[in-house]
């Protein structure tokens, strides 16, 4: 773990404002929280504000149905998947989750699926790898979501403010004198005055958001280029109605399929994870980043059926073999593109307002990289106490 000191004894506590509560927001709060507790002095504990847009925190989504009849669920990871844990600092972070159980290992069988054809070829299915503790994925049980909530539980001098959506900063807002920050939401009710401000939004959000600010990285804020995902999600009734690509006993058993599609990237079947066994065949697909960025402001009910017919393609299901739950959900911010000759970009920070802005598309747009630029903006606020 990173050894920070965050707060001397001869300075008063000061007021945090995170914009965001999604994992880069929650990450940021608990180190910010941890590197406090390491003076032992609570008069000096910060006080973190996070103001999130929606009902709930974390990146982890998880959506899920009832079924009125048997009680069980259809449930889909809807944004990340998985994530891993490549370094030192972050494999000691998520230890005591492991140890509980909450994150767990995926040692998934990744098939390629190359579709059906209009030629009548039927979908292939040829063996890929498995993941396994050599390069191990984490997901977070019993739900994607579980995690952040999580985290938000174990803060302690941290208060998260639902539904409440920041208005765009503005430059005259700044006191010159002691460099504190007044927030307003969108109604133009005040949200306080801060000490420190960070953003930690889509960096599409976050350039509206210092628009007018005089951020002085403004310029720096478009620089990593995003590209939007659509994701599909299915639900069968049971196992019995599954298409024969889903449910073969000749074809390799699969938990994940890497697709040759100009429409799909990839499929996940849910209830083929740990501890998802209760759950009634749910199955992910994600779209291919550059044609969901093509598509992204197209209707979505439009897109929903491209989805389904290539869905349908993929895993060739008929008329009694169809999926009873169809949904679609659209990220405009999902995928940062990784330019590999370019040095990734970090935090930005305005030293003179105590800015930061802030966010996986910072680092490689990764879980793991939530905790890397978190780490980052504590050592930022650090080095300026």
């Amino acid at each position: 773990m990173t050894d920070h000191t965050l707060l001397s004894t001869d300075k008063s506590s000061p007021k945090i404002a995170i914009i965001g509560g999604g994992l880069t927001g929650l990450l940021t709060a608990t180190l910010l929280e941890r590197a406090s507790n390491q003076t032992h002095d609570l008069s000096n504990t910060p006080q973190i504000t996070i103001f999130e847009k929606s009902r709930s925190v974390g990146r982890l989504a998880t959506r899920y149905r009832t079924d009125s009849d048997t009680g069980k669920n259809w449930q889909w990871a809807f944004g990340a998947q998985f994530f891993t844990a490549k370094t030192d600092s972050f494999q000691q972070f998520i230890v005591p989750w492991l140890d509980t159980g909450l994150l767990q290992p995926w040692c998934a069988n990744v098939v390629e699926l190359t579709p059906a054809n209009d030629n009548g070829q039927s979908p292939d299915i040829q063996s890929k790898e498995q993941w396994d503790t050599v390069h191990t994925r984490y997901i977070s049980t019993p739900k994607m979501s579980s995690w952040g909530r999580e985290l938000a539980a174990g803060l302690r001098h941290t208060n998260i403010v639902f539904k409440t959506r920041v208005a765009p900063l503005d430059e005259h807002t700044t006191h010159s004198n002691n460099k504190k920050t007044e927030l307003f939401d969108e109604t133009g009710e005040s949200l306080g005055w801060f000490d420190w401000v960070i953003c930690t939004a889509p960096n599409g959000q976050a350039v509206e958001l210092m628009a007018d600010s005089g951020f002085s990285q403004q310029v720096n804020i478009t620089q990593p280029q995003m590209q939007a995902c659509y994701t599909l999600m299915l639900g069968w009734d049971n196992a019995q109605e599954l298409p024969e690509t889903l449910n073969s006993q000749t074809a390799p058993q699969w938990d994940v399929a890497y697709l040759n599609s100009e429409v799909l990237d990839r499929i996940f079947i849910e209830h083929h994870k740990p501890a998802r066994d209760e759950l009634l065949p749910s199955i992910t697909i994600h779209a291919r980043n550059d044609w969901s960025q093509v598509h992204v402001d197209d209707d979505l009910e439009t897109v929903k059926a491209a989805l389904l017919m290539a869905a349908q393609q993929a895993l060739n299901w008929d008329k009694d073999s169809a999926p009873s739950q169809t949904d679609c959900h659209r990220w405009r911010y999902a995928a940062t593109i990784i330019d590999t000759d370019t040095k990734e970009l970090g935090i930005l920070v305005d030293e003179t307002r105590q800015w930061i802005v802030s966010g996986d598309w910072c680092a490689h747009g990764n879980i793991e990289s939530c905790y890397q630029v978190a780490q980052q903006t504590v050592g930022a606020i650090c080095k300026k106490r």
